[in-house]
């Protein structure tokens, strides 16, 4: 007799939570969070945040996170500060300095070198990092003592503004930029460039992707709305003395955005009935109509009054390849 597999845990809720992420809060725990808070069965997020930055972590439950590859690739835009004079471990306030200067920076000096700092640059990512080194996080070996040495690879830096400088000790600037840029990095480069050293002291991510800041809903606010549904009480958590759960969902739910707002700089094919049942079961279909394209390497389909397909379109059909379940 077949053994059949274990019932996933949680509801099929699919779509995405822009959450605006408190400083303090990991990533990884800010995902298990919300994954706990709408009781869903697959959650993800589209690209760390340290623990010490704050603002936009993108979150995808259920079939979103399917899409998570297009967010995490798109342009990011951060809002910084830096504090000259001290360069640390972690290029940020968390680790102790290794260098410091007395020297001041003025606002001249700054706008001189900000050229440099923008296209396709070189970048010596943070030790303090997430960054994969045989198998094992860069920050992990780091804590342990392990001597590492960070490879420079090629990033781009669209834009890096001086937004201000509040006092001759720090500087604010916005960057906007390629996935797997640094902010800290731009910050401890700059600074000894300057030669007067520096690191972050306030970190904010104001974008990423298709998604900006007027998406970005708070834990305090999901959190009161999950009290409002509150009214409707798990009554077996509350006999076992546990936190009760939310059992009304619409509220949450309505927090969330759908699955294809990742997808806006994608291809839009619309489908009919009949051929988003074809493209459901796998099947690729024509397109039909004097401005389709013939080819495009990334698409997505929608139909039925929903997502159905990421794919790409070749000799002017639509060839799925990854389909979102139905219902």
């Amino acid at each position: 007799m077949a053994r059949r597999g274990k019932k996933p845990k949680g509801r099929p809720v699919s779509g995405w939570v822009i959450l605006d992420k408190p400083k303090g809060l990991g990533s990884t725990d800010a995902v298990s969070k919300l994954k706990w808070l709408f009781f869903a069965q697959k959650a993800g997020h589209a690209g760390t945040l340290d623990p010490l930055a704050s603002g936009m972590l993108p979150i995808a439950l259920g079939d979103a996170t399917k899409t998570v590859p297009f967010v995490m690739d798109g342009r990011k835009v951060y809002r910084f500060t830096v504090r000259w004079g001290v360069e640390t471990t972690t290029d940020d306030t968390e680790g102790p300095a290794v260098h410091t200067s007395d020297r001041r920076p003025t606002r001249e000096d700054i706008l001189d070198r900000l050229d440099d700092y923008r296209g396709e640059i070189s970048q010596v990512p943070p030790t303090f990092s997430a960054i994969k080194i045989d198998g094992e996080r860069a920050y992990d070996l780091a804590r342990e003592g392990e001597a590492i040495e960070m490879v420079a690879r090629t990033v781009s830096i669209h834009r890096l503004d001086l937004v201000e400088t509040p006092d001759e000790a720090s500087a604010v600037f916005e960057a906007e930029c390629g996935k797997g840029t640094y902010v800290r990095s731009i910050a401890r480069d700059l600074g000894r460039d300057l030669g007067c050293y520096g690191h972050v002291t306030d970190l904010r991510r104001l974008t990423v992707g298709c998604f900006d800041e007027s998406d970005m809903v708070t834990l305090a606010e999901l959190e009161a709305v999950a009290d409002d549904g509150r009214e409707v009480l798990d009554e077996a958590a509350l006999a076992e003395g546990l936190k009760p759960r939310v059992v009304e969902f619409a509220g949450l739910d309505a927090c969330l955005l759908d699955t294809e707002a990742a997808l806006g700089n994608l291809y839009e094919v619309m489908l009919n009935d009949e051929q988003a049942g074809r493209v459901l079961s796998g099947n690729p279909v024509l397109l039909r109509g004097r401005d389709a394209p013939a080819f495009c390497e990334e698409a997505y389909a929608v139909g039925l009054g929903r997502l159905i397909a990421l794919g790409a379109i070749e000799e002017g059909a639509f060839k799925p390849k990854r389909v979102f379940s139905r219902g």
